[in-house]
Order: C-alpha cells, then sequence, then structure tokens
C-alpha cells in the first residue's frame, strides 16, 4: 500500500524538516517506490548492498522481497551500489515469473507500515544543492511548507485523467502543480477510475511506461535551454500529504470505496512539481491568429526535440500581455509526461495546422537549433534524471540530429512536423517519412553487418512481412520505401531504437545522418502540394 505512516502530529514534522542542510555524513539517501506505489525513504549504510536494501524493504512492508528486483532505470541492482547517487528514485518490482494477475504486489495497509520514512515532508530527488535548478526549486518548496504549517491545505485539480494537487502559498495564491507518478492514467492509485496496470508497465502510450511521466515532465525542463520555450519550472520530488489518492483496490479489496475511512493517513508519493504559471485560459479557448511566430515556433523546436506525443491546445496556456484586450497574448508549454518515449511513436503537434509553423525559421531561432547538442543533453540528463531509460535519450538524440538537419536544410516547422508524423488513413497507418528513413538505416546496417555475420534482425525486434502493407504517399519517399517496407513491424512502433546494441546504435545514427540529407533534397524536389493529415479526432474521408 502506498502509505508511509509519520509518528507524531502533522506540524511536528513540518518543523522536523531539516533536509537541506544537516545529512549525515558519508551517507546517502535513496527513495525506494514499488508497482503498486508505496514510497519509502531510507538512509543507504556503508556496508549496504542490493540485498540487504531488500531485505530492509521486506521489514517494512511485513512483505517478502526475495522474488524481486531492485532497479535504477534500465539498471538491475544484484549487488552493488555504489552507482546509486543521493536522493535517488529507486523501484522495487516482483518478477514477471512470480506476478499474479490476481493478487496485488507488495501489499500493505497505513496501519501496519511501521517503520517511519527517513525523510522529509518534500524532499527534492535527484538535483545538486549547488545548482540554479535546486535553488529555484528549494524556494517553492519553503513557500508551500509554509503554507502547510499554516493549515493552507492544496486542492484537487478535477480535470484531466490523473491525480493532480493545486499547492499554495502563505497568501492563499497558487504556486505549484503536483501530480503523483501512482496517480498517473492506468496506475493503481489514479483517482478518476484510469486504473488496471502496476508500475512499469506499459501506460497511456505504449512507449511511456505507467509511473513515468514525471521525470518526463523534468526532462522537458531541464532541454529547454535558456527558458527558450518557456517551460515552467519543474523538479521530481518525494512530497507527504493526506490529500493524495489511495484506491482501496490496490489492498485487494473487492470494492473500491471513493474515499479514505481515516482522512489523517498521511500518504507519501514520488510527484513532479510543477511551478504554477498565471494565465487566462489555454489554446483550446482562444484562437491561433493571435499567437506570436515566435512563441509557436520555440514551442515547435522544443517538441520536435523531445517528439511529444502530445501537444494539444489544452496544454498550452495561454496569458494576456496587454491587459482588457485580446491584443498580444503569451504561449506557455505544459504536461511534457508523454515526451521522449522508448522508441519512435506517431508525434501530435497541435501546432502544425497553425500558419506560423509554415513560416521560415529567423536567424535567431537557426542559430539556435543548430547549437543544440544531443550528446551533451544526454550526459546531462543521465546525471540529473539518472533513472531515465537509455532508449529514451535515443530518441532524443535521433530527433534533435533530424532537426538540424532539416532546419539547415530550409524546411520550415509545419514541414518538419510532417515527416515525423504518420499518416492515417482511417484504421491504417503507415510509418512516417522520419520512420522510413530510419528503417532504410537500418536495412542498410543489417546487410553491411550479415556481410561479416555479426548482426541479428531481431535484436532491433523487426519483423520481415511479405508484401508489405505501406503505400507510398508520393514520389518523395517510393523509393526509400519500396526497400525498407518489409522491414516494417507492428504499426505502433516500426523502430525500436532501444534495442539496438551500444556499436548497432552508432553505426546507425551515422547511416542516419547519410541518408537524411538526400531525403530531404528528394522531398523538396518532387513535393508538388502539402498533404492533408488526418489526425486523431478527425473523420475518414472517402
Amino acid at each position: 500500500m502506498p502509505v508511509t505512516l509519520l509518528n507524531g502530529p502533522l506540524h511536528a514534522d513540518y518543523e522536523g524538516d531539516k533536509r537541506f542542510n544537516q545529512k549525515p555524513p558519508n551517507k546517502r539517501r535513496v527513495f525506494i517506490q514499488t508497482e503498486n506505489g508505496c514510497v519509502v525513504g531510507m538512509e543507504l549504510e556503508r556496508n549496504d548492498n542490493a540485498h540487504t536494501l531488500k531485505r530492509r524493504m521486506q521489514l517494512t512492508l511485513n512483505h517478502p522481497t526475495d522474488q524481486t528486483s531492485l532497479t535504477f532505470g534500465d539498471k538491475v541492482l544484484n549487488h552493488d551500489l555504489s552507482a546509486i547517487k543521493h536522493d535517488s528514485a529507486l523501484f522495487l518490482t516482483k518478477n514477471l515469473i512470480h506476478r499474479s494477475s490476481s493478487t496485488p504486489c507488495l501489499l500493505q495497509t497505513p496501519r501496519s507500515l511501521q517503520q517511519k520514512d527517513q525523510s522529509g515532508v518534500i524532499e527534492i530527488i535527484g538535483l545538486h544543492t549547488h545548482s540554479t535548478h535546486f535553488t529555484k526549486t528549494n524556494q517553492l518548496v519553503e513557500e508551500i511548507i509554509t503554507a502547510l504549517k499554516n493549515e493552507i491545505d492544496p486542492i484537487s485539480v478535477n480535470g484531466g485523467l490523473g491525480g493532480a494537487y493545486i499547492f499554495r502559498n502563505i497568501k492563499g495564491q497558487s504556486i505549484a502543480i503536483v501530480k503523483p507518478t501512482d496517480e498517473e492514467p492506468f496506475a493503481p492509485n489514479n483517482p478518476k477510475g484510469f486504473t488496471g496496470k502496476l508500475l512499469g508497465q506499459p501506460g497511456f502510450k505504449q512507449s511511456v511506461r505507467v509511473g513515468e511521466t514525471g521525470f518526463r515532465e523534468v526532462a522537458a525542463y531541464l532541454l529547454d535551454h535558456d527558458h527558450f520555450a518557456g517551460v515552467p519550472l519543474t523538479s521530481l520530488v518525494k512530497i507527504t500529504h493526506s490529500i493524495f489518492n489511495l484506491n482501496d483496490s490496490v489492498n485487494g479489496s473487492k470494492v473500491q470505496n471513493k474515499k479514505r475511512v481515516n482522512l489523517n493517513v498521511n500518504v507519501s508519493k514520488i510527484a513532479s512539481l510543477q511551478q504554477f504559471i498565471p494565465h487566462d485560459f489555454d489554446a483550446s479557448d482562444h484562437g491561433a491568429s493571435s499567437f506570436s511566430i515566435s512563441d509557436v515556433h520555440r514551442i515547435g523546436i522544443l517538441d520536435v526535440r523531445i517528439l511529444n506525443t502530445d501537444r494539444h491546445a489544452g496544454n498550452l496556456l495561454v496569458r494576456k500581455v496587454n491587459d482588457g484586450n485580446f491584443g498580444e497574448v503569451k504561449l506557455i508549454p505544459i504536461d511534457h509526461g508523454l515526451c521522449l518515449p522508448e522508441c519512435l511513436e506517431d508525434p501530435y503537434f497541435e501546432w502544425i495546422h497553425w500558419p506560423q509553423s509554415s513560416i521560415p525559421f529567423s536567424d535567431s531561432e537557426l542559430e539556435y537549433i543548430q547549437s543544440l547538442d544531443a550528446v551533451r543533453d544526454s550526459e546531462m540528463l543521465r546525471t540529473e534524471l539518472p533513472m531515465i531509460r537509455e532508449a529514451c535519450l535515443r530518441v532524443l538524440t535521433l530527433c534533435t540530429v533530424f532537426l538540424k538537419e532539416a532546419a539547415a536544410f530550409g524546411l520550415c516547422l509545419a514541414e518538419i512536423g510532417e515527416m515525423m508524423s504518420r499518416e492515417f488513413r482511417c484504421n491504417d497507418q503507415e510509418p512516417s517519412e522520419l520512420e522510413v528513413i530510419c528503417l532504410e538505416a537500418m536495412r542498410e546496417v543489417v546487410d553491411n553487418d550479415s556481410k561479416n555475420k555479426s548482426f541479428s534482425c531481431m535484436q532491433w525486434g523487426l519483423r520481415k512481412k511479405g508484401g508489405g502493407n505501406g503505400r507510398a504517399r508520393g514520389a518523395e519517399v517510393v523509393g526509400v520505401r519500396s526497400s525498407a517496407e518489409e522491414l516494417v513491424g507492428t504499426p505502433a512502433s516500426f523502430v525500436k531504437v532501444g534495442e539496438m546494441e551500444e556499436g548497432e546504435w552508432w553505426d546507425f545514427l551515422d547511416k542516419f545522418r547519410e541518408l537524411v540529407g538526400p531525403a530531404l533534397a528528394t522531398r523538396k524536389v518532387s513535393r508538388v502540394s502539402v498533404r492533408n493529415n488526418l489526425r486523431v479526432g478527425g473523420s475518414c474521408q472517402f
């Protein structure tokens, strides 16, 4: 059960929160989360290893952990914990062979979890204490804690599919949005009925696992260099409060109660914490004609880099710049939990239909794009968010390379977005132009390596299909598609970069760089009309 009972009254825990300056020397703290949402903070002793840590979790949860795995992002921790940094989030999951679909994993009730959580009410996860990011987040956290001491409680957000809570300052003003990872759509403690999966399983998008949208929100903020697109301050935290949702079904109950009996039970969650930005409405309530070209371009550049699969008008906040008039407005991008998928997905770019995206990039925007360094960004994310999966970083690298090549070649934002988007014809979908280039690069690497008998197609999850099911979209992709067509896998994931070995990945990326230029040139010459994408929510036309 995702509950950590804190001894003593609520205010005493706030008063005793000394996390920022008084860490025991030579000790690291970690936050361990089970696949049904339970979060426990623990101090690592000098001689601790994965086995002793799992044993301590067994005593805490009063449940066997011998058939479990302790993971840190992509890494399974079998013994050594030296790679674990201070304030890291670990994941304790039951091994697949021992998992039952009818019995919840690592069950626990509020009253039976006896060990006191060794952490404060709000803990910042993973940030270096000397960083500007930490300093800004710390200031926000202190405002929230001050308000909580004065009994200014958070408010549940009714909209959306997942659990979200507005935290306020001492004046009662909204200052932060908190989204617990175990209350995401399909997660065990989703408060709106969208449950049915454990943390770590495929979620709303097959390539984004349940419980992993929070660190993607943080990644989008970290990748928004110089606040170029205006992503609000976002951090990953461990946070404790009684407002958070617990579903009785996680306890194995046959009936799920809508309200907890004991409202004084404090619930510890791992969550994203994002600064609340005052705004007047969102883009769905306002015509796109008043949006500035710069705002649309800057947000679009970010979306392309992180392969945002959920950039709809509802997650673009609109703030009036001129009081009282529908004149100049500012766009603020939020909700980046479905970016950086583990494989190439079909993105959703709302701005692709806006006229601003068809206007060429400015010199300053082109300069910003060319300054992007995917290798440096990947290293930064490995440091700041070590739980991020390598496949996500490869998607970032691939999309950044594509963005830089396409922008340098003279494509506008709309054209780049179109090349990344799949074409839907009723229920039939085809690989995007970007995916077609990737498939051709994969084919060529397969051919080269097969000659040396050093490569297996199965490692990339490719499935050869006789005849192929793709239809050419025009002269710009016919030549490439004919050679890549038979390598198309399941419609949901044509290109799985995460399944490549390290050497295969770099060989593929080199080949991709070789092919993307000619593909862009062919597209520019042969394209005679802009195709009309049929997006999700549209209707089939015959």
